[in-house]
């Protein structure tokens, strides 16, 4: 048995599934976010859509940050180490943050048109992988 391959019945994710490469890909734009939020709190918050806190209210910041680089690395531990419907489940769960982030910025009143549409995107991005994860190889 070829180690790099899953026994039959099991509906793990492999390097010949091009869905393997996309949740992986999603999960390295979720860390770099988190690495921007960590590092330049202030481009995160301007990327977000809301205006950078002084002094501690960076913290916030920084915890958005934390959040981003959590969901990259379930979604890339999910990804090559359980099964497809696992890494679907927590990306359809995972909708609730880009659906928070856009409650969020509309009703502060601060965010740009581009900035929602990111929020949008992330959102929209999201779903597709996990319907797209449901279905059969």
């Amino acid at each position: 048995m070829d180690p790099r391959r899953p026994p039959p019945g099991d509906d793990r994710l492999t390097p010949a599934d091009p869905r393997l490469w996309v949740v992986l890909a999603l999960a390295l734009v979720f860390l770099a976010l988190a690495a921007l939020f960590l590092a330049a709190p202030a481009l995160g918050a301007l990327i977000y859509g809301v205006p950078a806190p002084e002094g501690t209210g960076r913290t916030a910041l920084r915890a958005i940050g934390a959040r981003d680089a959590a969901l990259a690395l379930y979604l890339a531990g999910l990804s090559l180490f359980s099964t497809r419907r696992a890494v679907a489940i927590v990306l359809a769960a995972s909708l609730v943050i880009p659906a928070c982030d856009l409650a969020l910025v509309l009703s502060a009143g601060t965010a740009a048109w581009w900035q929602v549409a990111l929020h949008a995107l992330s959102a929209g991005v999201l779903a597709l992988t996990a319907l797209w994860l449901t279905r059969p190889a």
